[in-house]
């Protein structure tokens, strides 16, 4: 269930009792990281709205991440704060000098993932072929790069 179009994620805000599965696919973990670490295709561009069900899916798998960054032209809303269940993630948001098709996620203590924001209209056929690019441990391509392929 995403939030209402326009309205902005707070910290009285309750989450959704129900998170659609975040739509994600991460290199296997033996091979050294590229530019990316995989792909996300969130469904909308509310970041407030998205970003729980990806924050679940790397909080019980690689640990539980704390802040996030993104190109702020990307997204709807640049909220500092999005409450995620249990806890708030800290976004930073930046104009140049970062892809503008990835998102970085920090879990304090374990590193960084940047992922490719597969666009939200994409098609069910180029979004696969996209995430599976992003995965593919051959490819060491920057999240731009992987669009124009």
């Amino acid at each position: 269930m995403n939030a209402p179009t326009g309205q902005r994620a707070s910290p009285e805000r309750e989450l959704p009792s129900f998170l659609p599965q975040a739509r994600l696919t991460l290199r296997p973990p033996t091979f050294p990281p590229g530019p990316v670490s995989g792909a996300w295709w969130p469904r909308s561009d509310d970041l407030a709205a998205e970003l729980p069900a990806l924050i679940e899916a790397f909080d019980t798998s690689w640990g539980r991440v704390t802040r996030m960054t993104a190109h702020r032209d990307t997204w709807r809303q640049a909220p500092c704060d999005l409450p995620v269940d249990g806890h708030t993630v800290r976004a930073a948001w930046l104009t140049s000098g970062f892809d503008p098709h990835s998102v970085r996620l920090f879990a304090y203590g374990v590193g960084r993932r940047d992922l490719l924001v597969v666009p939200p209209g994409t098609t069910e056929t180029a979004a696969q072929r996209l995430m599976s690019a992003a995965a593919d441990p051959a490819h060491h391509l920057t999240a731009s790069a992987l669009l124009a392929l």
